[in-house]
């Protein structure tokens, strides 16, 4: 995952290309656009600016994979014909993904005709709303941002830990429980002055609150069968992927491996039995065989690991609330009030 509007577009061409030699192919590309003024404010950007600064990028970063001969001239980036090297294992380029921290841009991402990585969801009903937003927006109101092939796939990450009982599970769970804490801390509050907060302290303060409860029960945490159980609810949503996220906080190198031979022996081979079963349904959709109900999503506008009382903003909703932050500063400078 590379956050394309704090990155040089050259670079991240290059450094895809790099690895993706390297690695004889096996590179994904997933695209970031940053979640709000802590990974954005320090490289002087504005949060208003990021979805068009992201839009412009992947235009830009695209054709450097293929073209020899390579100029862009646009808001943001502005550069002369370039033949940007090396070029890619993969032909054309590494299928491509889009961050979506906020929910909403899972329907973006079936229009961009990218793959959606977002996180776990509230519901089987929400992740099924969700799925189905997407391939309809992929199939009937296509607007790519460039050449590309699309890559058809909806895949969350979900915090993981695997162990004989649910008990023992959450014990070891702490690293995810403090991940959500501090993407909840910093959503709610900002970012702190450096030097004044104490992220750890304030962890301690919430744990063993309803916070944290819920943090728990929204990652797949617990014995194999209880995993089972909440895996096959995301399959029948037809989620595509599901990551898990392991390696959180002070989790230990020896409890990550136990859980993931856990998992692999207890729980996989009942999903990989069922895959052939998936893509067969996916290729019915994808040739319009099977059309897929318009279902709404407005009442499942939040992942299950965020908390409700944090306001999520449209790009539009955002830039028209700045708007009004700017104008009420300049009547103030102006002695208007």
């Amino acid at each position: 995952m590379i956050q394309l509007t704090t990155n040089n577009p050259h670079r991240v061409a290059e450094k895809v290309a790099t690895l993706d030699l390297l690695s004889g192919g096996r590179v994904e590309l997933g695209m970031g656009e940053a979640a709000g003024p802590a990974e954005l404010h320090p490289f002087g950007i504005k949060v208003r600016d990021k979805r068009e600064r992201w839009e412009e990028a992947v235009k830009a970063i695209i054709p450097m994979f293929t073209k020899h001969a390579w100029e862009f001239h646009g808001q943001y980036y502005d550069f002369p014909a370039r033949n940007v090297l090396p070029k890619p294992f993969q032909k054309p380029h590494p299928p491509l993904w889009v961050a979506c921290s906020n929910i909403q841009t899972i329907g973006k991402a079936g229009e961009w005709g990218m793959g959606a990585l977002g996180f776990t969801f509230v519901t089987p009903e929400a992740a099924r709303a969700w799925v189905h937003k997407y391939y309809n927006n992929l199939l009937n109101n296509s607007k790519k941002l460039a050449d590309y092939p699309s890559n058809p796939n909806v895949a969350m990450v979900s915090g993981f830990m695997c162990a004989a009982t649910d008990e023992e599970a959450e014990a070891k769970a702490a690293g995810w429980t403090f991940f959500i804490f501090a993407l909840s801390y910093y959503g709610r509050k900002g970012v702190d002055a450096p030097g004044t907060s104490d992220l750890w302290q304030e962890y301690q303060a919430w744990k063993g609150g309803p916070e944290e409860r819920k943090a728990l029960d929204s990652g797949l945490i617990g014995s194999p069968e209880t995993i089972r159980r909440k895996l096959r609810q995301y399959r029948d949503s037809r989620v595509d992927q599901v990551i898990l996220l392991n390696q959180a906080g002070k989790t230990s190198h020896a409890d990550i491996c136990e859980s993931l031979e856990l998992f692999a022996r207890e729980v996989m081979p009942e999903f990989h039995a069922a895959e052939a079963e998936h893509l067969a349904w996916k290729a019915k959709v994808l040739n319009r065989e099977i059309v897929l109900e318009d279902l709404d999503t407005k009442p499942y506008d939040i992942f299950s690991h965020q908390n409700e009382h944090i306001v999520r903003l449209t790009p539009e909703q955002l830039k028209a609330k700045m708007a009004e932050k700017d104008a009420a500063m300049a009547r103030v400078a102006a002695g208007d009030d």
